[in-house]
């Protein structure tokens, strides 16, 4: 484990911690990506401790897999690859909680599978840990569009795929939330915490409960951690621009339930204020320019808050019903 030594009001440690990768993975469809995401970790100009691939509840996948790891660990050099298949009956967060059970670096840094990490991500992303009173850190998912992308997207709503989006720090700052496809903790946070709780909130859940548990302790967003996330076709038409608004909102709702104390929508209502306001200038801008696909993108964004709002009253309706509970 590291040591802390102090230097004037802060607290620092006399080296960086070391990092254990986690990818998890669940269909065979992105096995291309998987693959660039794997080789992306390898890459890395700061080494990782281990890659542990989580393979979820997908038999195929995982022999798939076994067949090809002495290809990875040909290219992998000095780091250990471990491939297991997720533990519990849940889905992302069990199959994240399965390599962290096992994980042995100080810090955890998750990978999404379809998201291929920039040479520098993890040098970059333990960085901020020299500081004693980091607890976890988040890096940037830069979106790569596998078709164009639409000109009424408002990129305050980048988060519907996962991917960095207009609002977040533009330098190392903290943050209430990270995003899953490029975060990390310290693993003794994360037991802490009692590890994930959540597969569809997974990371906003681990934010929330790291917060309440260490409120003095800081979640940083480091710009600078880049990885390319891959974002389909399907994932920039209306249909799901409108569903993830409503749906995501929606189940926030439970989300927020099960959080109990911990829960806060702090966060979200800074979010909307703040989007608000920056897509209004952006499009006063565009218009004086002549250009009207400004005013289109706000219109977009101001249907898209009042999805939201609408999946957030559903949301309680299913809560005074009791349809949430399964």
């Amino acid at each position: 484990m590291t040591t802390p030594t102090q230097t004037g009001t802060d607290h620092y440690l006399d080296r960086l911690p070391t990092a254990s990768v986690i990818i998890c993975a669940y269909t065979e469809d992105r096995w291309a990506l998987l693959n660039e995401s794997i080789r992306s970790v390898l890459r890395q100009t700061r080494q990782a401790l281990e890659l542990i691939v989580c393979i979820d509840h997908n038999p195929q996948l995982m022999e798939r897999c076994l067949e090809i790891r002495p290809t990875w660990e040909d290219e992998a050099g000095d780091v250990p690859i471990t491939i297991v298949e997720n533990r519990f009956e849940g889905r992302l967060g069990g199959a994240r909680n399965t390599a962290a059970e096992i994980a042995r670096g100080d810090v955890l840094a998750f990978l999404d599978d379809d998201a291929s990490a920039e040479p520098s991500w993890l040098e970059h992303l333990l960085a901020p840990y020299r500081r004693a009173d980091v607890l976890a850190v988040g890096g940037a998912p830069q979106p790569i569009f596998e078709t164009s992308r639409p000109f009424w997207f408002p990129p305050q709503f980048h988060w519907v795929f996962g991917c960095y989006y207009d609002g977040l720090p533009t330098s190392l700052a903290p943050v209430p939330r990270m995003i899953g496809a490029a975060m990390s903790v310290r693993r003794e946070a994360l037991i802490a915490v009692g590890g994930f709780h959540s597969d569809n909130h997974d990371d906003m859940d681990l934010c929330l409960r790291l917060t309440d548990n260490t409120p003095i302790q800081s979640i940083m967003f480091e710009p600078k951690a880049v990885v390319r996330h891959n974002v389909s076709k399907d994932r920039v038409r209306w249909a799901y621009f409108w569903r993830r608004c409503f749906f995501v909102n929606r189940g926030k709702v439970k989300a927020f339930r099960d959080l109990g104390p911990a829960a806060s929508t702090r966060a979200d209502r800074e979010f909307v204020f703040g989007a608000m306001r920056r897509s209004a200038l952006a499009s006063l801008h565009d218009l004086r320019r002549g250009d009207l696909t400004g005013v289109a993108r706000f219109a977009v964004l101001v249907t898209g808050v009042l999805l939201s709002i609408a999946g957030h009253a559903a949301g309680r309706l299913d809560e005074l019903t009791g349809s949430d509970r399964g």
